[in-house]
Parts: C-alpha cells; sequence; structure tokens
C-alpha cells in the first residue's frame, strides 16, 4: 500500500470536474524544466526527476483523467519538488486524505475556517498511521 500526493488546480484531487492542468501544459513543463525529462518521448505522461532523493527514478506521471500529476510514496525532496511545481503551475499539492502541502511536513485542510488554528500533522505521522 502507498501514499500518493497530487497537484491539482480541482477542490479536490479525485473529482472528475472542475480546472485541469492539460497535456499541453505539462509537456510544456517538462520541457522547460531542466530537472525534468520524459521516461519516453512518444509517451508524454510520465516524467522522470534528476533531483537527488532516496528513489533510483523518481517519477511524476500525468493523469488525463484528473489533469493532475502524481506520484507514490514521496521522500522529502520529492514533496519540495512538487511544491515548486505546483507554484509554477497555479496549482496545489494534495494527499489521499485531502490535506494540502505547505510544506513537506505542515499540512492543512482547504474546509477549516481558521486555517491559523488549524491542526498542521506531518505527513509521515499521517503515513505511519496508515500502517497502525
Amino acid at each position: 500500500m502507498g501514499y500518493n500526493l497530487y497537484i491539482t488546480r480541482r477542490k479536490y484531487h479525485f473529482e472528475e470536474e472542475g480546472p485541469s492542468i492539460t497535456i499541453d501544459e505539462w509537456r510544456a513543463f517538462v520541457d522547460a524544466d531542466p530537472e525534468l525529462s520524459f521516461s519516453h518521448r512518444d509517451e508524454a505522461l510520465t516524467a522522470i526527476w534528476n533531483g537527488k532523493c532516496e528513489y533510483p527514478d523518481p517519477w511524476f506521471a500525468y493523469s488525463e483523467d484528473y489533469g493532475s500529476i502524481e506520484t507514490k510514496n514521496p521522500d522529502v525532496p520529492i514533496v519540495n519538488k512538487m511544491i515548486q511545481m505546483a507554484a509554477r503551475l497555479d496549482a496545489k499539492v494534495q494527499g489521499d486524505d485531502g490535506e494540502i502541502y505547505k510544506t513537506p511536513s505542515e499540512t492543512y485542510f482547504e474546509d477549516e475556517d481558521d486555517l491559523s488554528t488549524s491542526t498542521i500533522r506531518p505527513w509521515w505521522r499521517r503515513l505511519a498511521r496508515l500502517f497502525q
């Protein structure tokens, strides 16, 4: 079992309708980022990141169905890269549980009325909860 993070413009990454990152935006984004390259040029959905992290080939996959970009079980450097990518794409980073990532260790939920008093739980604590 894994934990996915998504770069999305929708309120919830799993919503079937809403603002999307288009495939053309994704292609242009990857082409413009020297740290990203497509794993197979003819299949412009999955990009490999050449940044330093604990995984040998960190990837970001584009979903045409949801107009989002996702990865699985990211470490801190990958979450940082996703936050940077989301800012450039006018989007946000959201976890499987709907939490939004401000930093790799700070999250909040959009429907919380007062974010200044929200409970911010580190992603690794939520991930550890899955194995209890």
